[in-house]
């Protein structure tokens, strides 16, 4: 009989650790976030050469997740731009590149890699513009012309450079499996340039349109881009037991 009870003892034992083991495996959910390189396209550039003849650019994004809020996001781009103003015409080319990080303020589910974000980026380009033609403004109205056209300065402007600051605000969605479309708006401040003695730089590969007496400038994108997995780190959460009601 006590060889019985024994037995009994030690399998009721067996299930009640058992039964608690299951308890603790429900009580926290473990799941394994994603880190990797997110790489794509600024779709925006392509449309704009597209339905804009003096216009043409690409730029290649990417960013690598490094915790669960930040990571560290690049672009790097070319562009060429013909700009036609009243009293003149030229010619940009060159190419830039953008370094820096963006902060994930999005509370994702589960499984989700959804972003809402904030950034900051420092941008450097270097680039040349060619003057196509200009006017000179002529103070003689006796032909009621306002102006003659010049030719001393026409020619390339080589070996120009700037570097800014870009605050970046965005979004990022996964439409499938590792595809994201994004979206963001920059806002720009140009800290230092190297420009001609003659023509200024209105127009910085990178920067887009200099506005006259303004360091500022704005500019945006719209990315596709596919995540490429690297490692999977486990992150445990422990969900609250619910407690029973008091009577």
């Amino acid at each position: 009989m006590l060889k019985y009870s024994i037995n009994l003892i030690l399998v009721l034992f067996a299930v009640s650790a058992l039964s608690q083991e299951n308890r603790q495996q429900a009580d926290t959910v473990v799941h394994k976030e994603k880190y990797g390189l997110r790489v794509g396209v600024d779709l925006s550039k392509p449309l704009r050469a597209a339905l804009d003849e003096n216009y043409k650019g690409l730029e290649l994004v990417g960013d690598i997740r490094i915790s669960q809020k930040f990571f560290v996001a690049a672009e790097l781009g070319t562009e060429e731009k013909t700009t036609q103003e009243d009293n003149f015409a030229f010619f940009t080319k060159g190419s830039y590149l953008k370094a820096g990080f963006d902060y994930n303020a999005y509370e994702n589910w589960y499984g989700m890699q959804n972003m809402v974000h904030a950034g900051l980026r420092v941008g450097v380009g270097t680039f040349s513009h060619t003057l196509n033609e200009y006017t000179i403004y002529n103070s003689n109205q006796f032909w009621q012309e306002n102006g003659i056209p010049g030719e001393a300065f026409l020619g390339d402007y080589d070996g120009l450079s700037a570097q800014w600051l870009e605050l970046v605000v965005g979004l990022k969605a996964e439409l499938f499996a590792n595809l994201y479309l994004g979206a963001s708006l920059r806002i720009n401040y140009l800290v230092n340039e190297k420009e001609s003695d003659i023509f200024p730089n209105l127009y910085i590969p990178g920067f887009n349109k200099v506005t006259d007496g303004s360091r500022f400038g704005a500019g945006y994108n719209y990315t596709i881009t596919y995540f490429i997995p690297v490692l999977k780190i486990a992150k445990k959460r422990a969900e609250k037991k619910k407690k029973p009601e008091e009577k």
